[in-house]
């Protein structure tokens, strides 16, 4: 059995909705990779087991019901994402060894204003200045809570920002793909490319969990992420880049949840005042989005 897939589809309000579902998984794989690194397995065997579950399961699961599951109208495009998101997660996971759970989500977030940014000149999308305003001041929530010039500029601060701009271009090719290869055959690849990169330095040092939290964990990197993604990448097939990005920062409060009551690192109050500035520009892109996405709209409107 072959699939038809499915066209790039002007849904922006559900595209927001799948994205913020896919955040409780995304906010859950971080939690079990800085599990891992916390009982000490090494860091190339976490991406490993990360993605070797991934695309165990992306292959069982999507294989029985789309024979053209390894067939790609663009394999360039295929292979670039695979690598941002290596990129992505080789960083991710290596920063959240040395800072916390609240202050890795928060230089994570500033993509989005990597993906407006990049919206224009890789998608042709015009980007109003009222979302650029927004954008703006979710990057000034973001200074709030890192507080440049202080502490939480780690080194491992620059790995993660490194981390931001290749999340910002998974998201753009992620676009780029909807509507050219499924999403089933987007996870395989994404996570087969990451896969077959990281293997050759996975096994120097292997560690096996030695509790149950180590086991759960061992196992959700995997589960979790190859969920996230899947809902992430459908997403994309609703809404763009530019529009689903803001939303992604409701994932810094189950970040923070996680960080307290998980590792005993509670949130401070810098990120108790940036975070709400945060979430309220996501508010307002989304309120925005609504009027521009009104049935009687029939060019595109530059807000």
């Amino acid at each position: 059995m072959t699939s038809t897939i499915a066209p790039v589809e002007e849904r922006r309000n559900f595209g927001i909705g799948l994205l913020l579902f896919s955040q409780l998984f995304f906010a859950t794989l971080d939690t079990s990779a800085k599990y891992l690194g916390f009982i000490g397995l090494p860091l190339t065997q976490i991406v490993f087991i990360r993605y070797a579950i991934h695309v165990a399961l992306a292959i069982a699961l999507f294989l029985p019901f789309q024979r053209s599951l390894f067939v790609s109208r663009n394999w360039k495009l295929q292979l670039m994402r695979g690598l941002c998101l290596l990129g992505v997660t080789a960083a991710n996971f290596g920063a959240m060894q040395f800072l916390p759970l609240t202050v890795t989500g928060a230089l994570m977030f500033t993509m989005p204003l990597m993906v407006t940014a990049l919206s224009g000149p890789l998608l042709g999308e015009k980007i109003g200045w009222r979302r650029w305003a927004a954008v703006g001041v979710g990057f000034v929530g973001i200074l709030i809570i890192v507080r440049p010039g202080t502490a939480a500029f780690h080194p491992a601060s620059l790995i993660c920002l490194a981390g931001a701009l290749c999340a910002a271009f998974y998201g753009i090719i992620t676009r780029k793909l909807a509507g050219v290869d499924s999403a089933a055959t987007q996870q395989v690849y994404s996570g087969l490319i990451a896969l077959t990169c990281i293997t050759p330095f996975a096994f120097n040092g292997w560690v096996w969990p030695s509790d149950g939290a180590g086991w759960f964990a061992f196992i959700a990197i995997g589960v979790t992420g190859m969920i996230a993604h899947q809902l992430n990448t459908i997403a994309h097939r609703f809404a763009p880049p530019s529009t689903l990005a803001p939303f992604s920062y409701t994932e810094l409060l189950l970040l923070a949840l996680a960080s307290w009551l998980i590792f005993s690192e509670p949130p401070d109050a810098w990120f108790f005042l940036g975070a709400p500035i945060i979430i309220g520009s996501g508010i307002y892109i989304w309120f925005r989005e609504r009027q521009l996405n009104r049935p009687t709209t029939v060019e595109p409107v530059e807000d």
